[in-house]
């Protein structure tokens, strides 16, 4: 009896070990398997990159040179495979960018400083991303706050000089298309196109302070314009009135002289018979003809 159960543990501890090394072989199998998903994964990861509408790529060379001494570069889009040990492929967004760069200073012809406060809409123009990649070799971001902020102080700076503070005030517009101007020439060149340009100017305190005081001047002066404008206008009412007055007088009086001169012209012959009767004898001439009135010898 004792040997057959030590027969039986003999043969179940065999069982077991078998089931172990079985289990053991899976495991690796699986683990390799897992590792070698990784590794592809790693290396598929690193030879391929996915570039979209809104970016154009530049799959260059690292090692390598034209005949020109160029940059072994092309454009490239969408699903991109490479060799990451001697190729690499950068990109630069193509839609609209817009930069707001910090107020710096400029000089005008007659030494007086101007603050410039600039904003610029830009994108790159695909055709030309390559040459852009090829010459900066930089983000767009360090492009935007090295050389195309250096190209915005020169146009200002070069463009300024051409005016008298007075003449940039009273020509901003005129101003700012010159120096947008430049800067489109500067910029297209170099693979940039400008969407929109603005900028606010802001003129030194004393020019400031003279601006607002002549403005004030003109206030006041158009204040006191209006002042003997309106005295004029009164007085031309006076008179008017005055004269309407005047008129109205003289036409009435003329009434009254008229009336008078009725009044007296029927009343004459009445006083000169009534001061006759008056001062009559009661004695009748010795000849009377017709209905006369007998008025002889007044005396």
């Amino acid at each position: 009896m004792q040997s057959f159960l030590k027969n039986n543990r003999i043969e179940s501890k065999t069982a077991m070990s078998g089931t172990i090394n079985i289990d053991s072989k899976l495991v690796r199998y699986f683990l390799g398997i897992a590792v070698v998903a990784c590794v592809l994964f790693f290396v598929i990861s690193s030879c391929l990159t996915v570039v979209d509408t809104s970016e154009v790529g530049i799959k260059f060379k690292k090692f390598s040179l034209t005949d020109q001494g160029k940059l072994d570069a092309v454009p490239v889009t969408g699903w991109v495979f490479f060799n990451p040990v001697t190729t690499s492929v950068y990109s630069y967004p193509v839609y609209v960018q817009r930069v707001d760069y910090s107020p710096f200073t400029v000089t005008t012809k007659d030494a007086a400083v101007f603050s410039m406060d600039p904003v610029l809409a830009f994108r790159i123009n695909r055709d030309k991303a390559v040459d852009v990649f090829a010459k900066y070799r930089k983000p767009l971001e360090d492009i935007e706050l090295g050389y195309m902020r250096t190209v915005i102080y020169d146009a200002y700076r070069i463009t300024a000089n051409k005016y008298t503070s007075d003449e940039l005030m009273a020509s901003r517009a005129h101003f700012e298309a010159e120096v947008r101007l430049m800067l489109e020439h500067s910029l297209n060149d170099e693979g940039f196109i400008v969407e929109e340009f603005t900028s606010q100017i802001t003129p030194p305190e004393s020019l400031s302070q003279a601006i607002e005081a002549k403005n004030q001047a003109i206030q006041e002066a158009l204040k006191a314009e209006n002042l003997v404008k309106q005295a004029e206008a009164n007085a031309k009412i006076a008179i008017a009135k005055a004269e309407g007055e005047a008129k109205a007088l003289r036409i009435q009086a003329d009434g009254e002289a008229y009336y008078n001169r009725t009044v007296a012209a029927s009343l004459n012959e009445l006083l000169v018979r009534q001061d006759a009767i008056e001062k009559w004898d009661g004695k009748l001439p010795q000849y009377m003809g017709g209905n006369s009135v007998p008025l002889l010898n007044l005396k």
